[in-house]
């Protein structure tokens, strides 16, 4: 690991004046940053501790909603009160992510930050990673890709966003507020995480020096109804081939109001408009359901060793729909 400078950050002014200067990187929880350090994915100058600065309050909002700030941890947020019974598909969610010891240390504000786990880009010891080294290629597209995007993808890169909480948030319509030297502004969850495009490298649309002060959710319709589905490999700490978020408002046994994001299948939460919309107005059920699932992977573009996502993302939004319509928030099999 690369000798850096260490130091706690004394308030959030004070660590966005330092988190300007050129190599500065934030630590919160650090089950991600760390990783990379020690791997020498990422090589900064300093580091800032946030962690004195107290952001670990879950609390509502005079709108009716709630605003979870960036240092609680992901156990506090999944397992808290209001999460649990106005937000059961993000405690779902979190649950369903990495072992309860990481969960006890990973932050809110950081699993929104965590970077891709795509091989080439973890590993030094490959060479062409445009996301680790603009300008060196992109060895996931001819080699191994089974776990990478259906959508959203470029020629530079193909990586997926990890994350299981960005996909729960992105049907709950989130807004993640952080504070730069230019001072506070907010960022839809849909607008906080950047496609690859040309500049795979850049992982979300933070300016220079913004951190991450906390997650507004408004309040929700979803509560009696939704669910978090997550397909991997093995059911303990692994990855998501596909996931799904699904959320319904039901009244009077008509479908009024829907949200669907797809995870592990692009550089950030896949919201699914279209699927929604042809959901509205029609009673919960397998023709609704399989309706939206033949939406859900309109415009995807696999590779030759992922293109099993297509059909397994149509199905699992068809599983996740039918668990959605089902639940309550007073079903004792919640997590």
């Amino acid at each position: 690991m690369k000798t850096f400078e260490f130091r706690h950050a004394t308030s959030v002014d004070d660590a966005v004046t330092a988190g300007t200067a050129p190599g500065t990187k934030f630590l919160a929880g650090g089950t991600n940053l760390l990783d990379l350090m020690k791997g020498g994915v990422e090589q900064p100058e300093s580091l800032i501790d946030l962690r004195r600065l107290g952001l670990t309050t879950i609390a509502p909002t005079a709108e009716g909603g709630v605003f979870i700030e960036a240092g609680v941890s992901n156990s506090a947020v999944a397992n808290h009160p209001l999460i649990r019974t106005q937000y059961p598909v993000l405690s779902h969610a979190i649950l369903s992510g990495a072992t309860t010891q990481l969960r006890n240390m990973a932050t809110a504000g950081g699993n929104l930050l965590q970077r891709t786990r795509c091989p080439y880009f973890m590993q030094t010891t490959f060479s062409s990673c445009n996301k680790r080294d603009p300008g060196s290629g992109c060895a996931a597209r001819h080699g191994f890709h089974r776990e990478h995007a259906v959508f959203g993808a470029s020629a530079d890169c193909v990586a997926i966003h990890p994350s299981d909480m960005a996909v729960a948030l992105a049907i709950l319509d989130a807004v993640v507020h952080v504070q730069g030297p230019d001072g506070r502004r907010t960022i839809p969850i849909e607008g906080f995480f950047a496609l690859p495009g040309d500049t795979p490298e850049v992982d979300n649309t933070l300016g220079t020096g913004e951190l991450v002060l906390g997650i507004e959710l408004p309040p929700s319709r979803f509560a009696d109804h939704s669910w978090y589905l997550k397909v991997r490999d093995r059911h303990s700490y692994a990855f998501a081939l596909v996931s799904v978020a699904a959320g319904l408002h039901v009244t009077d046994g008509v479908i009024d109001s829907a949200a669907l994001a797809l995870g592990a299948v692009a550089a950030m939460p896949w919201r699914l408009r279209e699927a929604e919309a042809v959901l509205v107005g029609r009673a919960p059920g397998d023709e609704a359901f399989h309706a939206a699932a033949r939406l859900a992977m309109n415009g995807a573009e696999p590779l030759a060793q992922n293109a099993f996502k297509v059909d397994l993302g149509r199905h699992s939004v068809v599983r996740a729909l039918t668990r959605a319509a089902a639940v309550r928030i007073d079903d004792e099999d919640q997590p």
